[in-house]
């Protein structure tokens, strides 16, 4: 009967963090845990849509292209973004913890990476001064941010006419966010939708800045 109970706790305990998880974030900035970081570092095997390679090329990031990564976390996405805009391009990773800031950098600097700079900063409070960028990335972030529609405001401002960004949910993290909130949330500021790709469950969503508007 004890190992039936224990059992039955096992399961419930993580279910009942996972929604207590997801209720809290819906008004205070609950970022995942620096003690997570070997978590958030692992590409998702059970779904390529989160996955650095999968990001980058749907995203069409090529050499020479300026990319903010935010919400970088330990920099799992931010140092292939790196390698992959090369010399004449730049990578930026932004994000509220600093521990994960000096992991990334920790990265950066084994691979000898020139082209890339870390921000320690919120996203959405207009403060973060960043320079005209052609791609931003937001990889099951945007959930864990309590005024969503102030950071997409920012980041579509930070984002040259024509820029793209892409919005990265699975359903496996907390903070999931559905295809409808997304697009409802990204079209109040002025984004269109490019691309979907994926399924309800994990996909990325480009959205567009349109050419023409200079904001």
């Amino acid at each position: 009967m004890k190992k039936i109970a224990s059992l039955i706790f096992m399961v419930i305990l993580p279910v009942f963090i996972f929604y207590a998880w997801r209720y809290a974030s819906r008004s205070h900035e609950i970022p995942c845990p620096f003690w997570l970081r070997w978590f958030v570092e692992l590409d998702n095997p059970f779904t390529k849509a989160n996955r650095a390679n999968t990001i980058i090329q749907q995203s069409n990031i090529h050499p020479g292209m300026h990319v903010i990564d935010f919400g970088c976390g330990p920099g799992r996405l931010t140092i292939p973004l790196a390698e992959r805009v090369g010399s004449h391009g730049k990578a930026i990773g932004v994000d509220i913890q600093s521990e994960m800031l000096q992991r990334a950098e920790s990265k950066a600097l084994n691979k000898d990476l020139k082209n890339i700079e870390f921000i320690q900063g919120k996203i959405g409070k207009g403060k973060l001064q960043l320079a005209p960028c052609e791609r931003a990335v937001l990889v099951t972030v945007l959930g864990e941010i309590p005024d969503r529609d102030a950071a997409l405001k920012e980041i579509y401002d930070t984002l040259k006419p024509g820029g793209i960004l892409t919005v990265t949910e699975v359903i496996f993290d907390p903070h999931f966010q559905s295809r409808k909130t997304v697009l409802t949330l990204a079209n109040k500021v002025g984004f269109r939708e490019k691309e979907f790709v994926g399924n309800r469950a994990a996909f990325s969503l480009l959205l567009e800045k349109p050419v023409g508007d200079d904001r």
